[in-house]
């Protein structure tokens, strides 16, 4: 661990941190202090605004190939990007108000070059917007052996049929990744699961607007005899389950930092309240009670940040990341659930109120510990993972 903190303690990564914080200071907040309390987005312009300064930074499309426009970076840039551009009241879904945007969802790059063209491309060129749809009404904490939606071959096009729930993004979206059984398990293996590319237009999908706990509405996507073109299957047919890890482990270790980027804006915004907040005998700083609770917040952030670092530098060190993604994404948000409510607490009645961003990211942070896999489904991979791995202690050997 000691090597990765150095890792990310280099000159260039500081540099970068200070760089967005910046950019946040001078160019987001600015923007975001004029929208709605529950605003799910900012005017096209002011996206556009941020857009291009973002451009001039050199820090967009940093998931997307260079030879389709893209600037990648490391794993571990992301993961800093990440963090930093959650801290601001939009941050846990529309970081930097979406300014450092600019890709498709990264399994399209599995696809055939005339996909990519069609389907990639205008996204990063910010034409067209996609979703991925895994999760189902029966099926989203297993969804290798839970999928029930199904795909069978007729002629030059595939027939889909069934329910995919709490798909973020749908709405308005121009084409989506839709994940369906297309054999099932036999003799103890898993079924096959196929990617398909599919247009709101195409006949027989149909989207339906879900209210959850936070301002942006994930959808229910209905396939009632949705006609796919065989040229739309994403990578092989049976293959689409390796396409989700893929795309899954790529997106978990930003989204935990995301999660370590706003909780840390709490901590430190309490921390800023306590010390000017008097009391009878003195200020709120001074009481062990609020000193313990910032002690604690304190120790796990910088816990799951390091997490989170780990992760991201086993990724870029060409390692497959599963098990390291599901650590991180499980630490980061279930602690920074637990500092943004210290947090509120220390605020006390300010913490209620629309005037303070933390009730809005205590209910999307909410979300997140069901986003990308629910903890319950990360505990079971870092369990079967270490019992495969175990033999024993060396007490008994």
């Amino acid at each position: 661990m000691s090597d990765v903190i150095e890792t990310y303690q280099t000159e260039e990564l500081d540099l970068l941190r200070d760089q967005i914080r910046r950019f946040m200071r001078d160019f987001v907040k600015p923007i975001e202090d004029k929208l709605p309390y529950n605003a799910t987005g900012c005017a096209r312009e002011d996206r556009a605004l941020l857009k291009a300064k973002a451009e001039e930074m050199g820090l967009t499309r940093l998931s997307v190939p260079a030879e389709y426009g893209g600037n990648p970076v490391s794993a571990l840039t992301r993961v800093v990007i990440a963090e930093e551009s959650a801290k601001c009241r939009l941050g846990a879904y529309a970081p930097a108000l979406g300014a450092f945007g600019g890709g498709p969802p990264n399994v399209i790059w599995s696809g055939t070059p005339e996909q990519i063209e069609k389907y990639g491309v205008p996204c990063v060129e910010g034409k067209k917007r996609a979703f991925v749809a895994i999760t189902e009404p029966t099926g989203g904490s297993d969804p290798r052996n839970n999928i029930s939606s199904r795909a069978r071959k007729e002629g030059d096009v595939w027939v889909l049929n069934g329910r995919k729930m709490w798909i973020t993004a749908a709405g308005g979206a121009d084409y989506g990744i839709i994940f369906a059984k297309t054999k099932d398990g036999i003799d103890g293996n898993p079924p096959q699961i196929t990617a398909f590319i599919v247009e709101p237009t195409f006949p027989g999908i149909s989207f339906n607007e879900i209210k959850v706990i936070r301002a942006l509405s994930p959808y229910e996507i209905v396939l009632d005899n949705c006609e796919v073109p065989a040229q739309n299957v994403l990578g092989e047919v049976g293959q689409g389950f390796g396409v989700a890890q893929r795309w899954l482990v790529d997106a978990r270790i930003p989204y935990a930092a995301g999660c370590v980027g706003i909780a840390q804006e709490a901590l430190d915004m309490a921390c800023g309240w306590v010390k000017q907040r008097p009391t009878r005998d003195g200020m709120l700083a001074d009481k062990q009670a609020i000193q313990w609770m910032i002690a604690d917040s304190e120790v796990e952030l910088k816990a799951a940040r390091l997490l989170v670092y780990d992760a991201a530098s086993q990724v870029d060190a060409g390692e497959p990341g599963k098990v390291d993604a599901s650590v991180c994404k499980l630490v980061a948000t279930e602690t920074a659930g637990r500092v943004v409510d210290r947090a509120m607490q220390m605020f006390g009645g300010m913490g209620m109120a629309q005037e303070m961003p933390l009730e809005r990211w205590y209910r999307e942070l909410r979300v997140k510990r069901i986003g990308e896999g629910p903890s319950e489904v990360h505990r079971m991979v870092i369990a079967r993972d270490k019992l495969r791995n175990t033999d024993g202690g060396s007490y008994f050997g």
